[in-house]
């Protein structure tokens, strides 16, 4: 005599119709990749082609982009302008980010060397002090100079940007620390070699 209890008359309840929609997986390109790889556009900072490489600034403020000479040639350059504009895949590194692709590069807004200003100096002194660890006091790459402190009542050392670029440095911000050698220029004393804070006191043997 039992009646029949139906808890469950068929009737479903779907919260969606549709269920789940099928997302656009159009991620960026490297997004799902084992290396983050990004396109990246910007001017290109300077490019040394003794040294084989350069710098690229991005226009959204990122940090600079190395820009290899191998990277160039492999899509058909043999050297980038200061300047020119630029498009490129970079693969984000644990050094930063390195340019791996060229995708376009725009020469119409480059200084080629004959149109750009004589650097402020070449001048390179003989180092008259030993491996010192001096502040950078403040560093304006646009002009391609700087200054650096021993501390309150001593005088400035003057750095170039070609001093650095010729140790492999690309920038110097205020606060930072260098070991630096430095002598008499023209105009004072200036930076004759620079390193990395922590490079070690020994002389280069390069």
């Amino acid at each position: 005599m039992g009646a029949k209890v139906n808890g469950e008359d068929g009737k479903s309840v779907n919260p969606s119709e549709n269920g789940e929609s099928r997302r656009d997986t159009s991620a960026p390109v490297g997004q799902n990749a084992s290396v983050d790889v990004i396109e990246v556009a910007g001017t290109i900072k300077w490019f040394d082609a003794g040294k084989g490489f350069g710098f690229i600034v991005p226009d959204n403020g990122m940090a600079d982009v190395l820009l290899h000479v191998t990277c160039l040639r492999r899509d058909g350059y043999q050297t980038a302008y200061e300047g020119a504009r630029i498009v490129v895949e970079a693969l984000n590194r644990p050094g930063g980010l390195q340019a791996f692709r060229i995708v376009s590069m725009d020469e119409s807004t480059a200084l080629h060397p004959s149109q750009m200003p004589a650097p402020r100096t070449h001048v390179v002194v003989e180092p008259t002090s030993g491996m010192v660890r001096l502040e950078v006091k403040w560093f304006n790459r646009i002009r391609g100079f700087g200054f650096l402190s021993a501390g309150e009542g001593t005088p400035d050392v003057f750095v170039h940007m070609e001093t650095l670029r010729r140790f492999g440095i690309t920038e110097l911000r205020p606060g930072q620390f260098v070991l630096v050698r430095y002598g008499n220029g023209p105009k004072g004393l200036m930076v004759a070699e620079i390193r990395p804070d922590g490079w070690g006191e020994a002389p280069s043997s390069h």
